[in-house]
């Protein structure tokens, strides 16, 4: 039976990430997370030869591995977290209930094509009656609860003033891939400051991102610089909040971009996002093989419905998007209401941060 190899998955994804490959069997998922050997090495031994498939994180690098591949003729995968996550961080090691699986580049990554921006391209969306009907649908939703990539911030009603535009400048994670392919190394900082350039007149609000809020991850700016280029920084709020509240999003590459034109928004990059370039964005930077312009209902197909796998929060068996959605609306109501839930929470939160930090610190 076909057996496939993984490469880059940190040993806490393991049990996390095979509900999504429902096509092997669960023996034939074989882990490559070598100490003292190489890569290769260790998946040659564990038996990888020209009828597997290979799987690799992200946009990490493997260059034996993949040069193997190509003299085989192995076919490689590239997979990452989908658009609709979790309640609670991926850097906190909170489990995932989507993925995306590509075969021909990874979203974030523009300088070469992606299976999500092959659909985006060229897919025949009238060709199915019902995925354009369940679009507008899974929209409607998605901004009714509020559902984001990760869903565990506070809700709150913001107030802004009326006689001036509001902008909101979403902060990213300054080392996160998207910002190298996409955005040649921006900075948050550069964010701001072009962003005030740009819109001298708008009340402009600047969002950190949670991953670096949290500690986990760097970007952080702070607050007193932040406060030269913006109006206001606020933190520990949805992003579902925030959208409701603003007119425009300014951003390099984040997918609050995306989910910002889901609630009308106007929506700035200053970066090659995914949906940048599509006919729906104001974009800063261009892609040439982007040539279509695309309904929203057609980005929201593309992005949530042909592209991602999904497992259900209760089952952990493969589902619907909109499964993962009303059960990740029970868990953030169970937070909001429980305290004792939100303490667990909070306790999971910080006990994942600082055994990662002494892990570090070991390695």
């Amino acid at each position: 039976m076909q057996k496939a190899y993984f490469f880059g998955f940190s040993r806490w994804k393991h049990g996390f990430i095979k509900p999504f490959f429902y096509e092997y069997e669960s023996q034939n998922l074989i882990f490559i997370n070598p100490i003292f050997s190489k890569h290769l090495a260790l998946a040659l031994k564990k038996g990888l030869d020209k009828d597997a498939h290979i799987y690799i994180w992200g946009r990490k690098s493997f260059e034996e591995v993949e040069h193997f591949a190509q003299e085989n003729g192995i076919e490689i995968f590239r997979v990452e977290d989908g658009f609709i996550r979790s309640v609670g961080l991926g850097s906190d090691l909170t489990q995932p209930y989507s993925q995306v699986v590509d075969k021909r580049g990874i979203y974030f990554d523009p300088t070469q094509e992606s299976d999500l921006e092959h659909y985006l391209e060229f897919y025949d969306f009238e060709s199915d009656n019902s995925l354009i009907p369940r679009a507008k649908k899974l929209q409607e939703q998605i901004v009714k609860e509020k559902i984001s990539k990760y869903n565990a911030e506070s809700a709150k009603e913001l107030h802004f003033p009326d006689d001036k535009r509001v902008g909101v400048v979403i902060g990213q994670v300054e080392d996160d891939a998207s910002i190298a392919y996409g955005a040649n190394g921006m900075t948050n900082e550069a964010l701001l400051q072009e962003v005030r350039k740009k819109h001298p007149d708008t009340y402009l609000i600047f969002k950190p991102h949670p991953d670096v809020l949290s500690g986990n991850r760097v970007g952080n700016v702070a607050q007193e610089v932040a406060l030269k280029y913006c109006d206001e920084v606020i933190t520990d709020i949805g992003i579902g909040d925030v959208l409701s509240a603003v007119d425009e999003v300014h951003t390099m590459t984040s997918l609050t971009g995306f989910e910002g034109l889901l609630y009308g928004k106007k929506v700035y990059t200053y970066g090659l996002p995914f949906y940048a370039g599509w006919g729906l964005t104001e974009d800063a930077q261009q892609c040439s093989r982007r040539t279509r312009t695309l309904k929203i209902e057609e980005l929201i197909a593309a992005t949530y419905l042909l592209y991602p796998r999904y497992i259900s929060p209760k089952t952990k068996e493969l589902c619907e998007v909109e499964v993962v959605i009303e059960e990740l609306k029970e868990q953030k109501v169970a937070l909001e209401e429980s305290a004792f839930l939100r303490m667990q929470f909070k306790i999971y939160s910080w006990s994942s941060r600082v055994l990662q930090k002494l892990l570090s610190l070991v390695g």
